[in-house]
């Protein structure tokens, strides 16, 4: 008796569905007969039949309708069959995943990534990807969002990492959400509003404003308070978010900014707390890239996997 997927002899007892049942039944519908799926798969016309049969008694419907010529599938069993045919090749898919050996992948993968994600994100990645894949040829390219997507649909650039929320060409590329980040209020240390665990906006609407403009973070947040009818006093705008961490840190002024930028200290060493801010929504969306319609070439589908398994890992505040 020939072994079934789990080593052992047999079809699979009742109401265990196997990974040869599905290839034998694919076989029958695809040839039509059971005597040429027998043929086919090099066994017995019986093992074939009892197969099917236990496959049928499973799904507690009739697969096959028995005919002169041989086999033909019910309603049901076309509706099986696309599934049995995804079942088996996300099998197969699994299977050469594992197998594949990172040090013997060759390629180049060429990366987009914009200002506060480089800062934040990147050097983890790389060192990441460096470690696993080392025949992979890396060019890292940083700039702003709209020249980066000009790049991705010129072919330039493979995948970018950036601010996806903010994505404009959106029938031209297609994205992909890693991280939601949500928005956060900063203040310095003894602030009268640090003893709320979290803020609104009548809360802080006396308070004067430092924002940061990085990747065009000063138009998400402006879409923020608009959402909440909100007019802050802004004292200055900036592009560097160790400036907007100083100014916190020595009293100018509060900021409103998502959480993956957050960090407790200052360069100078002042403490910066951050409150929650209540009844928000809008979040900025940190993710990948690429052009739609493109084929993935392998370094650029294990890049992705790779942020898949990142992005999942890292820590929620």
């Amino acid at each position: 008796m020939e072994p079934d997927d789990s080593g052992h002899a047999g079809l699979g007892a009742p109401d265990t569905l196997t990974l040869r049942q599905f290839r034998y039944f694919i076989t029958v519908a695809e040839t039509g007969s059971i005597s040429r799926a027998a043929v086919a798969v090099g066994i017995s016309q019986s093992a074939i039949t009892a197969a099917i049969q236990m496959l049928e008694q499973e799904m507690g419907a009739s697969l096959f309708e028995r005919h002169q010529k041989g086999m033909r599938l019910t309603h049901e069993g076309h509706r099986l069959l696309r599934h049995a045919r995804f079942i088996l090749t996300a099998v197969s898919d699994a299977r050469n995943a594992v197998r594949i050996r990172p040090e013997n992948i060759e390629g180049e993968l060429n990366i987009g990534v914009t200002r506060m994600v480089s800062g934040y994100y990147l050097a983890d990645l790389l060192s990441r990807f460096r470690h696993v894949f080392r025949r992979i040829e890396l060019r890292v390219v940083e700039d702003d969002r709209s020249y980066l997507e000009h790049l991705l649909v010129g072919g330039e650039l493979d995948v970018a990492l950036m601010i996806v929320s903010n994505l404009v060409d959106h029938r031209g590329l297609q994205g992909e959400v890693l991280l939601r980040s949500p928005f956060r209020v900063w203040l310095p240390a003894q602030h009268d509003l640090l003893v709320s665990s979290s803020l609104s906006f009548a809360d802080i609407s006396a308070e004067p404003f430092v924002m940061l403009t990085m990747d065009e973070l000063a138009d998400t947040t402006a879409r923020l308070w608009r959402d909440g009818g909100f007019r802050p006093d802004v004292v200055m705008r900036t592009d560097s978010v160790e400036a907007v961490r100083s100014l916190v840190g020595t009293g100018i002024g509060i900021t409103m900014l998502p959480d993956m930028a957050y960090r407790p200290w200052s360069l100078e060493g002042d403490r910066i707390e951050a409150r929650h801010l209540a009844g928000s929504l809008r979040t900025v969306d940190i993710g990948l890239a690429w052009r739609r319609g493109m084929p993935l070439r392998p370094p650029v589908l294990h890049f992705i996997e790779l942020c898949h398994d990142y992005g999942q890992g890292r820590p929620r505040r």
